[in-house]
């Protein structure tokens, strides 16, 4: 069987590698709609700034971080807590992107669901990765990859990817 995140079942040795999965897959999701929403809004990470000083350079800036942290993600052995935080500074960095691209839009109610639909997939994230579930509770991943479902298909609705 195939994950979501294109990796065979059957190379899963350890539940630190199965969590790992679901956590990365979570977190490409969340920075594929970051990434999505900036273009829809024209924001490019060109416009990223050490010290950013508008909401535009903001959401530039944390998908260059998150996307960084995505791309070392896979260099360390697995690591649940860690791997859950990047999946929730993945999706918290989708939140201010959707913030980006509902201002863009001048609000609506498409891109106000998906605003909100983000805003939930980083609450969700946040409490899977939080300090009791340590990135390790099946229902707390589970509430959070629904969350990010939501996300994306809220995301998709409002024409942001």
């Amino acid at each position: 069987m195939t994950l979501p995140d294109g990796t065979n079942q059957a190379e899963i040795t350890t539940i630190e590698e199965a969590l790992r999965a679901g956590h990365g897959a979570r977190a490409r999701s969340a920075v594929s709609r970051a990434v999505a929403a900036c273009r829809h809004a024209g924001v490019d990470t060109s416009q990223a700034k050490l010290v950013p000083d508008d909401l535009d350079s903001k959401a530039a800036h944390a998908v260059r971080l998150a996307s960084q942290s995505i791309g070392t993600l896979y260099e360390r052995a697995p690591d649940p807590a860690a791997d859950a935080r990047c999946a929730r500074n993945a999706a918290a960095t989708a939140t201010v992107a959707a913030q980006v691209a509902k201002t863009y839009d001048e609000g609506g109610e498409l891109a106000e669901a998906a605003h909100r639909n983000a805003i939930r997939a980083s609450l969700a994230a946040a409490e899977a990765a939080g300090s009791t579930a340590r990135g390790r509770s099946a229902e707390l991943n589970a509430k959070a990859e629904a969350a990010e479902a939501a996300a994306v298909i809220a995301a998709r609705s409002a024409g942001w990817m």
